[in-house]
């Protein structure tokens, strides 16, 4: 490698729960550079996951965290092309890569869910995969199925 590796950047945890995470998963949701509007968004959901799931003993940040995990793929295929035929190659994930795909899947499929307001949509989604359904759900799922079909061609890793 000619070029030294940019540095991975600090990011400051969030000002409610002091928690890394929940800074990263924030500016996954952010648009525009609008902070303060997607702080309100999460924390608006989190709220609303605690009124609705007020029977479990765990917090709303503790339920955030299991459905992150419940959507969080272990393998992915990668295209790669070997004497003119492409072939879907199962890889494992790198751990960051793990969390920034599972924060990205819970926001692309809470976007995409009807309701009124986006921290609406995002509880729904939040308590869909806690108790493991909803899309970002099934779209690790399908992640997982796909590599299992394709686990012939691990021997093409790279």
């Amino acid at each position: 490698m000619r070029k030294a590796k940019p540095k991975k950047r600090v990011i400051l945890p969030d000002p409610v729960y002091h928690d890394q995470k929940v800074s990263k998963f924030v500016n996954h949701l952010m648009y525009d550079g609008k902070k303060n509007t997607s702080y309100e968004i999460f924390y608006a959901a989190l709220k609303t996951v605690e009124a609705k799931l007020a029977n479990e003993e765990k917090t709303a940040l503790e339920i955030w965290k299991k459905a992150l995990d419940n959507v969080t793929p272990q393998v992915e295929v990668k295209s790669r092309r070997v004497g003119g035929a492409t072939f879907q190659v199962p890889t494992e994930i790198r751990p960051d890569r793990k969390e920034s795909v599972s924060m990205k899947n819970l926001i692309s499929y809470a976007r995409k869910r009807g309701g009124k307001t986006m921290a609406d949509k995002l509880a729904a989604e939040i308590m869909d995969a806690y108790n493991e359904q909803g899309g970002a759900y099934k779209r690790k799922e399908d992640m997982h199925r796909m590599a299992e079909a394709n686990r012939a061609f691990a021997h093409f890793r790279f």
